[in-house]
């Protein structure tokens, strides 16, 4: 009887009372799992593709990746588990513990308990094969498919890392950056349009923006006037960076007429795609690429746009290098071999600096035979650049102050003689040629409006006039073309090999 009543006793305390139920394995990514410190038997899960599959007599053995990093988990299970589906390219699910790895170049391991095929891969005619070390021409055939080798996420991973630094860079910039206003905040970061009515460069290569033949609108234009994918937002920061701001000393007059909205951004950046209707296939040029572009406001000198240049790139590069050493590694290694040391060679120099016309004498005074005859008055080309470069012992190089007629109308006069310039500054790296490309603005009224008459804009940039009218300030800016910049760090020899989808002539796949 009393056996009875302990018995029922037992059983209302479990229904009144939830059972402990079997805790879930927790989810981590790859890159989580060999960085977990203790591997106390937790149970995890982990999901990814197969990079490698190897049966042994009991042991089956997998290596797991999910792109969070270049190194892949090793996934050990019993030789029941072994099936044709577990195959290199499937994506899988395991489960079990993570133990610590007896194997070296290994700290942990998982024991698996389960694993599930999600996706199966037919190794035949999958595209990528295993143990094949593809060129990267070879994968440019498949941009669906080349991010799953090692190569290409290891580049997509530094262009993330790269993209992420440029953001800090700039909110940290500005705490530095001596202003008349003391301001302590960093650049402000602007989306400016894809869609735009202005031609920045001037160069007249663009990619007009119409509705489909199915939805134009007879005789008119969609936006009442031709429209244009941007080759740059430079003038549109420029809008937003002070180019209509109004300077006031005192800053207890600043807080009380904050609410009046006198004061524009004075430090502005983007970072976003620009394209440009060239006729071309070189390994420098996309139809498409990104450019991060930024504008300061009472900057009155090259040499400071120029420290803020080598700023970024220095600062950008050193971020990139600590947060994803393996993956530069890998580049290094297979496709750049001797690249790290002249990476090294960049960063632990000053950047050098020389103005256009002594650029020119160098070039004179060449043994070599340049395809293009330097002469003054005449736009560098690659191989010129190339070749200022090595001349300067493979240090990145800024060249200043060129031709006037060579620029367009809002880089600033130099008002110089015999030679007549504007405060233009290209840095040249190795390897590459131009990385960026900047200037003081033309913020006086009178030179800007003349620069215009004499081209024919002066009513199509009338809106650009009215920012010089209404409380103009001396500023600058410049555009660092982001897919160069990776090419230059990592050693990639063609554009195309450092951007997820490319577009260039007579190929736009997917």
């Amino acid at each position: 009887m009393l056996g009875a009543r302990c018995l029922l006793q037992a059983l209302r305390s479990c229904s009144s009372a939830p059972c402990a139920r079997p805790r879930a394995p927790a989810a981590l990514s790859v890159r989580d799992a060999l960085r977990a410190r203790g591997a106390s038997g937790e149970r995890v899960k982990v999901q990814g593709w197969i990079r490698s599959a190897r049966s042994q007599k009991e042991v089956l053995f997998l290596h797991v990746n999910d792109g969070s990093s270049l190194e892949s988990l090793q996934v050990v299970a019993d030789s029941s588990f072994d099936s044709r589906e577990l195959a290199f390219g499937s994506s899988v699910e395991a489960q079990g513990q993570l133990v610590k790895s007896p194997s070296r170049g290994q700290n942990v391991e998982l024991k698996a308990e389960k694993i599930e095929v999600i996706g199966n891969c037919d190794a035949k005619a999958f595209p990528i094969k295993y143990k094949e070390r593809h060129p990267l021409e070879y994968l440019r055939q498949y941009p669906h498919l080349r991010c799953r080798t090692n190569a290409l996420a290891s580049i997509l991973r530094v262009r993330s890392e790269a993209t992420a630094a440029v953001h800090s860079f700039f909110k940290q910039l500005g705490q530095h950056l001596h202003h008349p206003l003391a301001l302590d905040s960093g650049f402000v970061h602007i989306h400016t349009p894809v869609i735009t009515s202005n031609d920045c460069e001037g160069a007249g290569e663009l990619f007009q923006v119409e509705p489909s033949s199915k939805t134009k609108v007879p005789k008119e234009n969609f936006f009442n006037v031709p429209a244009f994918l941007t080759v740059s937002g430079q003038l549109h920061l420029e809008v937003m960076s002070g180019g209509n701001s109004t300077l006031i000393e005192m800053k207890e007059v600043v807080k009380d007429l904050n609410w009046l909205g006198i004061r524009a951004f004075t430090r502005v950046f983007t970072i976003g795609p620009t394209f440009r209707a060239e006729n071309s296939q070189s390994r420098r040029h996309l139809a498409e690429f990104y450019m991060v572009e930024a504008e300061i406001s009472f900057v009155e000198s090259l040499q400071d746009l120029m420290q803020v240049m080598e700023g970024l790139f220095k600062s950008t590069t050193m971020m990139v290098l600590s947060n994803c050493p393996k993956d530069v590694e890998l580049c290094h290694k297979f496709i750049a071999p001797g690249h790290k040391d002249r990476l090294e060679h960049m960063l632990k120099n000053n950047f050098l600096t020389i103005s256009y016309t002594e650029a020119v004498e160098i070039l004179k005074q060449a043994s070599e035979n340049f395809t293009f005859t330097p002469e003054w008055g005449v736009d560098l080309q690659t191989e010129h650049e190339k070749y200022l470069v090595k001349h300067c012992g493979n240090i990145p190089v800024f060249v200043i102050n060129y031709p006037l007629a060579l620029k367009p109308f809002y880089m600033r006069d130099n008002e110089d003689g015999p030679h007549h310039t504007v405060a233009a500054v290209d840095l040249l790296v190795p390897g590459v040629g131009e990385l960026i490309g900047g200037s003081l603005r033309e913020e006086r009224y009178h030179f800007l409006e003349q620069r215009l008459a004499r081209s024919g804009l002066t009513e199509a940039y009338q809106w650009y006039l009215d920012l010089r009218r209404f409380g103009s300030v001396p500023h600058g800016g410049f555009g660092m073309g982001f897919e160069r910049y990776l090419q230059c760090i990592l050693g990639v020899d063609n554009i195309k090999d450092v951007i997820p989808f490319p577009r260039f002539t007579h190929s736009c796949l997917l």
